[in-house]
């Protein structure tokens, strides 16, 4: 028997650290349904006020309640948390991200996973990350994801319905999981981004990471000292992007942004960056489209779904270099932008919230039936 039974339906996200795209996700979710919303760890620092409406997530608190799992791994402190999440019944329960399905066993309640990628460290970036380990912790580090992914699989099967927020996801699924999954893109508050201005600078909006290659951005603008970029976000790599932007005034490094600095910056620009690695779907790129400035892309992921290569921006050819970068921009001067600025804002209105909560609930409604 349950320990609980919960009048509200649930939705679990693995981490609220920073606000991104899956947090978004989550917090959509829990305001149509009405859901009660849980996490593994929490930053309230890190969250403006009201982003969460009336009530902030539940917190598992996963680093306090593991101590001992959290010095090896926090991966596997936030693994405990999940699997041992209190038993509860309710009406349905939606899963966001990758550790919060771990929970799953717990909950007696149709499930739904909104899978915004199966685990890259599991499958086909593992060996990138164990290649970052030290020797001496390398063969402990390939144990955890071992465990993590029977864990992660075992989860993914019990689920009644997996939502990729991608095809790029879809294929993901497919292929790693050998399961089916239907495409609900996230949501974007298109309604929040709008033109401003065009001022001569272009911006980077990707966290500034391994992955997104922010770097080969700025390296490009090392050999354009007449453009002017301004990267905004944080992330693992700020220190060594700031160390490139050394000495070169025509490129501003400004980390995290607040959200009212960042959508001035979007409506002001003459188009946004952004080239990660075969990002998963890439929210960033619609905010940029619903506030009318093209977006300089990779044709890698889901920038393939959503920016229309010629009409709203432009796409380079996978693992761009910073020369790539270069003819991008000399391609999207401050005339091509701006004509570019109606099909971006047709553009962005497919992926609006409104969109997104019809296509979840027909879902939620077809597990719930049965």
């Amino acid at each position: 028997m349950p320990d609980f039974v919960d009048a509200s339906p649930l939705v679990l996200h693995d981490a609220f650290a920073f606000p991104g795209g899956g947090e978004k996700v989550a917090v959509s979710l829990a305001r149509a349904f009405k859901a009660r919303l849980f996490t593994g760890t929490y930053s309230p620092s890190a969250f403006p006020d009201g982003y969460f409406g009336p009530a902030a997530p539940h917190n598992l608190d996963a680093d306090r309640r593991h101590p001992l799992a959290a010095r090896i791994s926090k991966t596997l402190a936030m693994c405990l948390a999940f699997e041992n999440f209190h038993r509860t019944q309710a009406p349905f329960a939606v899963h966001s991200g990758s550790l919060a399905p771990l929970a799953h066993a717990r909950i007696r309640a149709p499930q739904v996973l909104y899978c915004h990628t199966p685990p890259r460290i599991l499958y086909d970036h593992r060996e990138f990350y164990l290649s970052r380990q030290s020797a001496l912790r390398r063969p402990l580090y390939a144990l955890l994801l071992a465990r993590y992914r029977r864990a992660y699989e075992r989860a993914a099967r019990a689920m009644d319905a997996i939502v990729a927020n991608s095809e790029t996801v879809r294929r993901r699924i497919e292929r790693f999981l050998k399961l089916p999954a239907t495409v609900v893109h996230p949501p974007v508050d298109v309604s929040a981004f709008r033109f401003l201005a065009q001022e001569p600078f272009y911006l980077s909006t990707a966290r500034v990471d391994v992955l997104k290659r922010v770097d080969v951005i700025v390296e490009a603008f090392r050999h354009m000292p007449d453009k002017r970029l301004v990267v905004v976000s944080g992330g693992s790599e700020l220190s060594r992007v700031r160390a490139l932007a050394a000495g070169h005034p025509n490129i501003d490094v400004l980390g995290w942004t607040p959200d009212d600095d960042l959508k001035r910056l979007v409506g002001s620009c003459l188009a946004t960056i952004y080239i990660p690695r075969d990002e998963d779907f890439g929210i960033s790129p619609v905010e940029s489209m619903a506030a009318g400035k093209p977006v300089l892309g990779v044709r890698e992921g889901g920038l393939t779904e959503t920016v229309l290569d010629g009409e709203t921006g432009i796409l380079l050819p996978p693992d761009p270099g910073p020369s790539d970068v270069v003819q991008g921009i000399a391609a999207l001067d401050a005339a091509r932008c701006l004509a570019m600025r109606p099909a971006c804002q047709a553009r962005a209105r497919a992926f609006g919230e409104g969109v997104f909560v019809g296509r979840m609930r027909a879902v939620i409604d077809g597990v719930r039936r049965g």
